[in-house]
């Protein structure tokens, strides 16, 4: 991750200066303990298969990654000059941990994992990614999964 004061003109000034959402409340939730939650994984990493055209320079679109998907078929496509690949080149988990939450599946610290994991391109403007953001929704609530590992980059 690089500081801000690291990142050259004019990318620092029109990452110092966008505009964040404000929000007026704040949620208080309670549910099951993690152990019989399905989880979920939200990347901004700007994953895609294998084969698939990479994300385009400012998308705001949502990608769907099946949990299927075999850790040498990811590929990461964020754009930002200001992101080491290195440690995603030498292991996924970083950006997009499946393989460490199956693990906890498996010794019962997860009650289980969800179908469909959600990458986005983490460089965008978050005014426009409210359409992506209703879509994971969405597929989350049809999915019944009840907890989100946000993995940002």
């Amino acid at each position: 991750m690089a500081r801000l004061e690291d990142i050259p003109l004019p990318t620092r000034t029109a990452v110092d200066t966008i505009e964040c959402p404000v929000f007026t409340t704040t949620p208080f939730v309670t549910g099951r303990p993690l152990n019989q939650r399905k989880v979920a994984i939200v990347s901004s990493a700007a994953l895609v298969q294998r084969g698939e055209p990479p994300f385009p320079f400012g998308s705001t679109e949502a990608r769907f990654l099946p949990a299927s998907l075999p850790p040498g078929d990811l590929l990461m496509s964020h754009v930002s000059i200001n992101y080491d690949r290195q440690g995603f080149g030498r292991d996924a988990n970083v950006a997009f941990p499946l393989e460490r939450l199956r693990a906890l599946a498996a010794e019962g610290l997860v009650g289980g994992l969800a179908e469909t994991n959600y990458t986005v391109m983490g460089s965008s403007d978050p005014v426009g990614m409210v359409a992506a953001a209703d879509q994971i929704s969405g597929q989350l609530k049809q999915e019944n999964v009840d907890a989100v590992l946000l993995t940002p980059v």
